[in-house]
């Protein structure tokens, strides 16, 4: 891995357009009858055409054997270290819902959630409720809680997933998570992890006693988990790094808040469809040089454990590719963030399948996109960092290096 430095010095502008597409959660595990990955079992005829005429590999979103969340891991694919550009992901929530922070601002990623009469979590997301029900909540809650000398602003995200806000003297980001990250045991007080955010924990704490009984009479909705406390990051921003004019289209308001941050212009898409997002990008493929396509719902029926979904999803982009290839990209990725294979139901260390199409990718020639042929590909195992000057170079962007 070298540095996003290095490599802007080296980066530099030309004709050649990028399309970068997400699938988020793509990797699985064996599973099903026969010990298949979902990617395995899905009819994907197109990428299997592709892949034929492609590179193949694998990619660890951090380092290998590394879990990591959907934060890290689009910032690996972005081509910034996500170890050191560590972005919490209540900050990814806030600018994914449109809260501008202010130095001195914290925020953390809201999950409603359902606990019992002593504060046992039995659904961490509350049944997966309507974004409907979830802007309700967040406008019942914006207009009880009063926690005095701060401000506290709470926005839906979707579904079960919102944003908080807190905005006052003092606070420091530096708290521990209230997600116990599992059902059956009881919700977790705000910690300071650092003597300095000792003001902004007893913030948060009155303000999750306050929520509690405000939502007490809600169904299934009746409490809030809460984590990725963090303050507004400093980041090179995309332009300045890769000489890339981008643009993200995504329907998941983090990771359009993901792409603002580093400072992709962020597409609205009519619909929320694969199909509609990959028509988005047809729209304004002219006046870009690099898209990122992110596609949700392979992580979120993996996380449910709905493996012929996942499948199903897979196969949904699968029918719409063509449209993106009728495009003619001089570089196409196909990848995930990570894996969420649907028989761990959540996020795993698992390194992610990757197909680099372009005239100049050495050809695999292996007849289909699996994370078994993926481990064979001439891209070898990799890390996720790696890929954005691996997209640079096969679309002539890149100068050489030394004499």
């Amino acid at each position: 891995m070298v540095s996003l430095d290095f490599i802007s010095k080296l980066a530099h502008p030309a004709d050649t357009k990028i399309i970068l597409c997400v699938l988020d959660g793509l990797g699985g595990a064996p599973g099903g009858d026969k010990g298949l990955t979902e990617l395995d079992e899905a009819k994907t005829p197109n990428l299997d055409a592709l892949a034929l005429k492609s590179s193949l590999g694998l990619a660890d979103p951090v380092s290998p054997g590394i879990t990591p969340g959907s934060g890290p891991g689009h910032m690996g694919l972005f081509g910034y270290d996500p170890i050191k550009y560590f972005i919490g992901r209540g900050v990814l929530s806030a600018a994914g819902v449109g809260l501008e922070m202010k130095q001195g601002d914290i925020a953390a990623r809201i999950n409603f959630c359902t606990v019992d009469g002593q504060g046992i979590v039995t659904d961490r997301r509350a049944g997966r409720i309507p974004t409907e029900t979830c802007v309700k909540l967040c406008e019942k809650l914006g207009g009880e809680l009063k926690v005095p000398g701060v401000e506290i602003l709470v926005r839906p995200e979707r579904e079960h997933r919102a944003a908080v806000l807190f905005r006052g003297e003092g606070l420091d980001h530096n708290i521990g998570d209230t997600d116990p990250q599992r059902e059956g045991l009881h919700w977790l007080e705000p910690k300071a992890l650092k003597p300095e955010a000792a003001k902004a924990a007893g913030i948060v704490g009155q303000f999750l006693a306050q929520v509690g009984k405000i939502l007490s009479a809600e169904k299934p909705a009746n409490m809030v988990l809460l984590r990725g406390f963090d303050a507004p990051p400093h980041l090179p921003q995309f332009a300045d790094a890769f000489k890339l004019k981008a643009a993200a289209v995504a329907v998941y308001p983090m990771y359009r808040g993901l792409a603002s941050l580093v400072g992709m212009k962020v597409i609205p898409v009519e619909g929320e469809a694969i199909k509609d997002e990959v028509a988005t990008v047809g729209k304004i493929w002219k006046d870009y040089d690099f898209v990122y396509l992110h596609v949700k719902k392979t992580d979120s029926y993996g996380e449910d454990g709905n493996r012929p979904s996942k499948v199903h999803i897979i196969e949904e982009f699968d029918a719409a590719l063509p449209k993106l290839l009728a495009l003619k990209p001089s570089v196409l990725v196909i990848t995930g963030d990570h894996s969420t294979p649907t028989l761990l139901k959540g996020h795993s260390w698992h390194p992610c399948p990757v197909l680099l199409a372009a005239d100049t990718a050495r050809r695999d020639g292996f007849a289909r996109f699996t994370e078994v042929n993926c481990a064979r590909g001439t891209l070898g195992h990799f890390q996720a960092v790696d890929l954005m000057p691996l997209m640079l170079a096969h679309a002539l962007r890149l100068d050489k290096f030394g004499a």
